[in-house]
């Protein structure tokens, strides 16, 4: 439990019709009802109760009617005594309410995620589900808002807890032949062990494997689209987007800056990257145009190289596309397709950004591009987040050197001290073992509020 009491505007900030402010720490009940003036104080309320009432200002002046739910420890979000009062939704009303709180009482603003922090702190979440929580909040798509959903759930925390007892079960065996290292008694059999061990990185390796996945569906794919003037990229960004976004002319030229949009394709976001024509111009404008798509090339996860099915594009455009990206990123378009449809290759997507033929086959190609095959479900443990990838790439290692250190028959202290890194770095996924530097870190990046 933490000594302070904290308070923070909850919802988003502007008008609307309701505002909650939330209050977590020992002196939140002393605290609201330094204001609240209702039938029951909530000094004397029971936990989960709901009470309407007026707040009031030192003056006796009104400031708004509120309804107030009591959360008593530590059956709250945070574990603490926590208040959750619901005003009229002007930022007028919650300024002069938390005003009230901080001038009246021992009561400070809370920090960036520090609500959920103190849920971590308080053993209410692992620290898995805690960084769960900002990825729900954020997420923009349906596709990670399940993956958020799937992680909150505990599918990665719980499925990190099962190698944890695994790693844990083995080093024991270990350590407690150290013990008996005189009497020569052996409790593990190596053979068991290396197979243990083998077991345990192949589970890491799999959810390891699932890290570019959850990747693609937390933080979306960078899509850039290119090709020589006039082949019809503003259309096809257009078309996608069903709106005018980017100005579409017969004359060469005309996109001079790469136009950023998004958008949801089978529940991925997608950031389209329109980029100017490429081709040799004096322009100087232009020539920055061609430089700045080329830098998007060279940081997109896709890139759509489209066509004119009228004039086929020289293969030296693709060559020169290739110091810039990989084989495996492109994805050949030929655009265009309503006025001809001979001769062309069976490798390339066929669209028409004029009349929308082809553009769900171009939408699968972009899905498949960006996920594979992979067939996770909503109860598989996915990986997500960078900082759990990194401690799992530990982990492995770890069991690899312990691996190691059987084979050559070296001394028990070493492979009980590997497989203990290896228990330990798992431990940090879920907040076992942190430091105070991740931990602020990792909150230090959530709204206010939560």
């Amino acid at each position: 439990m933490k000594e302070d009491t904290i308070v923070a505007l909850a919802t988003p900030a502007g008008v609307g019709a309701i505002s909650v402010i939330r209050i977590s720490g020992p002196n939140s009940f002393s605290a609201i009802d330094n204001i609240f003036y209702g039938k029951v104080k909530t000094e004397a309320a029971a936990s989960h109760t709901l009470h309407y009432g007026d707040i009031k200002n030192e003056d006796d002046e009104h400031i708004d009617d509120v309804l107030v739910s009591v959360f008593r420890a530590p059956n709250s979000y945070t574990g603490e005594d926590s208040v959750e009062i619901s005003t009229h939704g002007n930022p007028i009303i919650t300024q002069k309410i938390i005003e009230l709180l901080v001038s009246n009482s021992d009561v400070q603003l809370a920090e960036p995620g520090e609500f959920t922090k103190r849920a971590f702190l308080n053993n209410r979440i692992d620290l898995a589900k805690a960084e769960a929580v900002a990825d729900i909040i954020s997420s923009r798509t349906e596709a990670s808002f399940r993956g958020a959903r799937n992680q909150l759930d505990g599918m990665l925390s719980n499925k990190v807890n099962v190698l944890r007892s695994q790693l844990l079960n083995s080093s024991s065996f270990i350590e407690l032949e150290l013990d008996f290292v005189e009497e020569d008694i052996e409790f593990v059999n190596q053979d068991e062990l290396l197979k243990r061990i083998d077991g345990i990185i192949i589970e890491i390796d799999t959810l390891m494997e699932s890290y570019e996945f959850g990747r693609v569906i937390r933080d979306g794919v960078n899509v850039a689209i290119v090709g020589r003037p006039n082949v019809g990229k503003s259309s096809l960004l257009n078309y996608i987007l069903k709106e005018s976004r980017a100005i579409v002319s017969e004359i060469p030229g005309t996109t001079r800056d790469v136009i950023r949009e998004e958008v949801s394709i089978g529940g991925i976001l997608f950031r389209l990257f329109d980029t100017a024509g490429i081709r040799v111009s004096d322009d100087s404008i232009e020539k920055e145009g061609i430089l700045r798509s080329q830098e998007t090339v060279r940081n997109s996860d896709i890139v759509m190289f489209l066509e004119d099915v009228l004039q086929p594009e020289p293969r030296d455009l693709f060559a020169d596309l290739l110091n810039f990206t990989t084989p495996d990123k492109i994805i050949n378009v030929i655009n265009k397709i309503d006025l001809n449809k001979e001769g062309l290759r069976d490798t390339d997507v066929k669209i028409s950004a004029k009349t929308g033929e082809g553009i769900d086959i171009l939408f699968k190609a972009l899905i498949e591009k960006a996920i594979g095959n992979e067939n996770y479900t909503e109860k598989t443990a996915i990986v997500t987040n960078q900082r759990h990838h990194n401690c799992l790439k530990k982990s492995r290692e770890n069991l690899i050197n312990a691996r190691e250190s059987i084979l050559q028959k070296m001394s028990g202290e070493f492979i009980s001290v590997d497989l203990r890194n290896a228990e330990m770095n798992l431990a940090e996924i879920i907040g076992e073992v942190t430091s105070d530097d991740i931990l602020n870190n990792i909150f230090m990046k959530f709204c206010i509020g939560k």
